[in-house]
């Protein structure tokens, strides 16, 4: 339903600025449908645990590094 107070505004401009607010209103519209929430896809959450068991760790992960040895 358009609000008569919109309607009365309408009639009062020229029909050129008519024109514009009919074509920026078509726009909005186009706007509103392409980016409607109904169309977007739900966002995906990430699951944990779902890469175990696919890399494995060296034993001496945490050992000291030859190359850093200057600096330690």
């Amino acid at each position: 339903m358009i609000p008569p107070q919109l309607i009365a505004t309408l009639d009062k401009l020229p029909p050129n600025l008519q024109v514009e607010i009919l074509h920026y209103a078509e726009y909005l519209a186009a706007k509103y449908a392409e980016t409607s929430p109904s169309e977007t896809p739900p966002q995906k959450y990430r699951q944990a645990g779902t890469m175990k068991g696919m890399f494995t760790m060296a034993a001496d992960f945490d050992a000291p590094l030859e190359d850093l040895k200057d600096c330690m």
